[in-house]
């Protein structure tokens, strides 16, 4: 259920997915992470540097392990940081409007990765489908517009 996940900062989920596009499993995560075990040097887009999430593991683990194991939703969204969080996710390259007024981004999701972008997005954000009939595709956009 949305209410027990844990919040996550929208950073340390990035750092969370970058490690499972790695195909760790959620079991090799929580140790390699927690034992600060051969955490990889990153030379994506993102630089992440894992000894930071080793750092949250260790000031929170009980959230650490929920969020591993049970899932998670993002404390605070940015249009980018949701960008972003489908890119090292999913793996894919969605695109980004940022036309003032119109700022979103429009990724094409499976029925599952729709489902889990739902779950993990904080408060205040849309998904809707942005052709209605073209299944799959979808912008992500911010509520209200002001």
């Amino acid at each position: 259920m949305m209410e027990n996940k844990v919040k996550l900062s929208q950073w340390d989920a990035l750092l969370l997915e970058g490690l499972r596009r790695l195909g760790w499993s959620d079991d090799e995560v929580l140790q390699r992470v927690r034992e600060r075990d051969d955490l990889p040097a990153d030379d994506s887009i993102y630089q992440f540097d894992y000894a930071q999430l080793a750092d949250f593991a260790a000031a929170n683990p009980e959230l650490f392990e929920s969020a591993v194991k049970n899932g998670y939703a993002i404390k605070y969204n940015t249009v980018r940081g949701i960008r972003s969080w489908i890119n090292v996710t999913y793996a894919q390259e969605p695109e980004l409007v940022l036309e003032e007024g119109n700022e979103s981004v429009i990724a094409s999701l499976t029925p599952a990765e729709h489902e889990r972008l739902l779950s993990v997005l904080s408060f205040g954000w849309n998904v809707r489908e942005e052709d209605p009939g073209e299944a799959g595709v979808y912008r992500i956009e911010p509520i209200q517009r002001f």
